[in-house]
């Protein structure tokens, strides 16, 4: 475990560890991997000396009966996540933990078992899986499936943005999991690049779901009902208006707002502060995606707009119909429910680069009329008339 950790902190190669673990196996019983790594001046033992302390404390903070706690993985502003060994099984797992300073709030302690009890209703390969939940002394835990991978905001960052083939890989494996959780009556409400997993074989899975909640959960709608609850990057404007009767397409334009930032490696709107962005998600006109990455074709770019339309019933009605569209784009064709507004087609016919060197995109599959011949038919149906009446004035 400690070679694993002397990898991912970045201070060793895997070949280096593997060498070191030859090494080891030859040496005389007893002899710790830390040594012979320090021996042969791979880490040194202030590193070791410091990863050993911070793991640690980190086993202190969460201890759970039957579970072995390795290390943290993350921590945010509600949770601390530790990757764990369920000793049971003899598996690795993830476990979120509720900061103490949560631990005496209800609403904070019922948001997090919540939390849980909504995985676990969801059983989809796109979707991080819930194992328990449950509270030891202090500690009120949700055990999960340890995805072993990064994540899409990681992949934003360390690229910028992804290949477009990519982000439509991603994007369709998220918009199935998105279908599942809506036909079993859930909505995710804060889909995001840092909620998307990815898994070394390439597997996308959805995660966190603290903010999900029942469509038909009237009581919990109009409560939070005036409040914004998501992400402001990638919150649909019924969010932000805090409207209690939010849709599975709250998801699809969250997942809009990703595949998006995929794109193009933007967000979709930003602003000084979290209520100015919001404001843009509901007022400003979105930039189309193509416009900033020229080289996107039409299809991924019908579909961002689709997806992002500003009235949620000008978007995908649900996954399924995403889907369709999806997968038409990857295979090259155009898409079945996403089309050209009239803005759009204006844009397409308004944008030829200032060198004119540089065709006007068209459509695929799109049939409209021919100007330039057009324009060569009216110049000679002039020149007949003009030349017609000299003829008449001659006589």
């Amino acid at each position: 475990m400690m070679g694993r950790v002397v990898v991912e902190r970045g201070w060793a190669t895997r070949e280096e560890v593997d060498k070191c673990r030859e090494i080891q196996q030859r040496l005389p019983p007893g002899t710790k991997l830390t040594d012979v790594l320090v021996q042969k001046e791979v880490v040194t033992r202030r590193q070791l000396a410091r990863l050993q302390k911070e793991m640690e404390a980190d086993k202190g903070q969460g201890a759970i009966p039957g579970y072995q706690m390795i290390r943290k993985l993350g921590a945010g502003a509600m949770a601390t996540v530790f990757l764990a060994k369920q000793i049971s099984l003899d598996r690795m797992v993830a476990i979120k933990i509720l900061p103490r300073k949560f631990s005496s709030d209800p609403k904070f302690i019922e948001r997090f078992y919540k939390e849980g009890r909504a995985a676990a209703k969801l059983n989809d390969q796109h979707i991080v899986g819930a194992l328990d939940v449950g509270q030891a002394g202090e500690h009120h835990y949700f055990v999960m499936e340890y995805v072993d991978g990064d994540t899409v905001h990681e992949r934003i960052q360390a690229a910028r943005r992804m290949p477009e083939r990519e982000a439509l890989m991603i994007t369709k494996q998220v918009a199935k999991a998105l279908r599942h959780a809506h036909e079993k009556g859930f909505i995710h409400r804060d889909i995001k690049p840092k909620n998307i997993m990815i898994s070394k074989a390439g597997v996308a899975k959805l995660a966190d779901l603290g903010l999900a909640r029942a469509v038909s959960d009237r009581e919990a709608a109009e409560a939070e009902a005036g409040k914004a609850f998501g992400t402001p990057y990638y919150i649909s404007p019924e969010q932000a208006k805090g409207l209690p009767d939010v849709t599975p397409a709250a998801d699809i334009y969250g997942l809009g707002a990703t595949f998006y930032h995929m794109l193009t490696g933007r967000v979709p709107f930003e602003g000084k502060n979290p209520t100015e962005v919001m404001r843009k998600h509901l007022n400003e006109a979105l930039t189309p995606p193509d416009h900033l990455v020229p080289e996107l074709s039409h299809a991924s770019a019908l579909i961002v707009e689709m997806m992002m339309a500003k009235d949620a019933r000008d978007r995908y009605q649900n996954a399924s119909q995403l889907l369709e569209d999806l997968d038409a784009a990857l295979e090259g064709r155009d898409p079945v429910h996403a089309r050209p507004t009239e803005a759009f087609v204006s844009t397409l016919e308004s944008s030829p680069e200032a060198d004119g060197d540089t065709p006007v995109p068209v459509l695929a599959g799109s049939s409209g009329p021919d100007w330039k011949l057009i324009t060569l038919g009216a110049l000679l149906v002039v020149s007949a008339l003009l030349n017609l009446v000299q003829f008449l004035a001659r006589k």
